[in-house]
């Protein structure tokens, strides 16, 4: 039998970043699309369409590929919400939240991301490593200049 926190996600991690918010919305967004990245460096480019109901996927070319949610909320350049499977294909609903704020010296990015269904104990400790390889290019990313 399994317990309720089986089927529950809920994470949330930040980095601060020493850049300009929008170089740093711009950063992220390339790093969730072309430069997209497993953490230990294997490309895994992604499309993500900046509107509204805008498809976040992988394009495997021949109308193959693997839709990972939609754009629920975009307001450039503070913030990115997804809502769909993400990485996971089975019966599973997750949202994914990317909020920027202004602080002294730059800009905090905060991700946090919740689901809920019955989550694979390999999802559960990969989207640790995952989340952070995202906001660590980001930050990189975003202070060397790169949008």
């Amino acid at each position: 039998m399994s317990n309720s926190q089986d089927h529950l996600l809920d994470l949330e991690q930040a980095v601060e970043i020493k850049a300009a918010i929008g170089d740093t919305y711009r950063s992220l967004i390339r790093r969730l699309s072309v430069d997209n990245s497993t953490p230990d460096n294997k490309p895994l480019p992604m499309v993500l369409e900046e509107w509204p109901g805008g498809r976040w996927f992988r394009d495997l070319g021949g109308s193959q590929g693997h839709l990972w949610g939609f754009v629920q909320v975009i307001k450039p350049p503070t913030l990115l919400e997804i809502c769909g499977p993400l990485f996971m294909s089975y019966a599973v609903s997750g949202h994914v939240q990317f909020r920027l704020t202004q602080i002294p010296g730059g800009v905090e990015l905060v991700m946090r991301h919740r689901a809920f269904g019955l989550i694979e104990d390999s999802h559960r400790q990969g989207v640790v490593p995952g989340w952070q390889h995202i906001l660590d290019q980001t930050r990189q990313d975003a202070e060397a200049g790169r949008r």
